[in-house]
């Protein structure tokens, strides 16, 4: 179910915090337990994961599809694995023109870079893979799921918001515990600028664990942004970072539109933005995840009309240093790994 996540998650723990420890422990606990377990099946292909140890915001989509693309250029042909959050269909599904409601709006995004599919089963998806031309699984997110073995779990953190007040859900964003994700984390990726993924760093180097670094760029030219002004929207979950990205890259912004992750906008909800945008003679701007999402009943749906009028703003992962993340995955990717 679309949720907003919570903003107290990412400042100083207090009274709520404290108050929902006892549920935090009881879920930390099964959740821990649950990752400690062996994995049910290991894929005759190289599979890595792309996860991270907070409940999202992260960049794990864009981050696997810079994964897969500099998986591509060293002459690999990765697959994507993923639970299509959000969508109808059952068993496992090869992405090939659906609607967001049936697989969700993440894997519409990934099958523009390489061949995706959506199963719940991590392990019935890496299997219906291995009978593919595939000869690496991108599996996005799935950190915290044991069923599938990985050859290399690389984690995804953001450098502005880091682990957040360090408790785990529903006391603040972790998903368990962080010694029990640790031990399954092979290498870190720090997506943006910031100090507060400075203290998981350190985790990692003393640990003897690769660390990367990346940034979040346009995928366009941007200029279009500052040609009229903007009303964003977005249901990710972290909308603030998305309309902090609209800024910095020069929109005019008049007002913002937060709305839960993954949160499939209503008639009204639509028709209320198309009348702000005539109002104030501003263009919608939206992520490139709530566009795919904006699938109206009919061709005269107010939701039809906002995917007509409403601009993504397309954006990617680009790695600091291409040779080391390059270096690392294709380790991983190889046959004798």
């Amino acid at each position: 179910m679309p949720h907003k996540t919570p903003s107290w998650w990412y400042r100083k723990p207090g009274v709520l915090s404290f108050a929902l420890a006892p549920l935090a422990a009881l879920y930390g606990r099964t959740a821990a337990s649950r990752m400690n377990t062996e994995p049910a099946y290991r894929s005759t292909l190289p599979v890595i994961c792309i996860g991270n140890f907070t409940v999202g915001g992260g960049g794990k989509t864009p981050a696997a599809i810079a994964v897969a693309t500099l998986l591509k250029a060293a002459g690999k042909q990765p697959a994507f694995l993923t639970r299509g959050y959000g969508g109808s269909a059952t068993g496992v599904v090869r992405v090939a023109g659906q609607a967001a409601s049936e697989v969700g709006d993440e894997p519409l995004l990934l099958a523009e870079a390489a061949p995706t599919f959506v199963s719940a089963d991590r392990v019935a998806g890496a299997k219906a893979i291995e009978k593919t031309n595939a000869d690496v699984i991108v599996m996005d997110d799935g950190l915290q799921n044991p069923s599938l073995a990985k050859d290399l779990s690389l984690v995804v953190a953001d450098a502005a918001s880091g682990l957040g007040n360090g408790r785990v859900i529903p006391a603040g964003p972790l998903r368990a515990p962080l010694d029990a994700q640790l031990p399954q984390a092979g290498a870190l990726l720090v997506i943006g600028e910031g100090k507060k993924a400075d203290p998981l760093i350190a985790m990692f180097e003393s640990a003897g664990k690769p660390v990367l670094r990346a940034k979040i760029v346009p995928n366009c030219d941007a200029r279009w942004l500052s040609v009229l002004p903007v009303i964003g929207f977005a249901g990710i979950a972290r909308p603030s970072k998305f309309f902090a990205t609209l800024k910095s890259n020069g929109a005019r912004l008049l007002s913002s539109h937060a709305f839960g992750d993954h949160h499939r906008l209503t008639e009204k909800e639509a028709k209320r933005l198309l009348d702000e945008a005539i109002d104030k003679s501003a263009m919608l701007v939206t992520t490139e995840k709530d566009w795919a999402r904006l699938d109206g009943d009919d061709e005269d749906s107010a939701v039809t009309e906002l995917k007509h009028r409403a601009r993504p703003f397309p954006i990617v992962v680009k790695f600091e240093d291409d040779e080391k993340a390059g270096a690392l995955l294709g380790a991983a990717a190889s046959p004798a790994r």
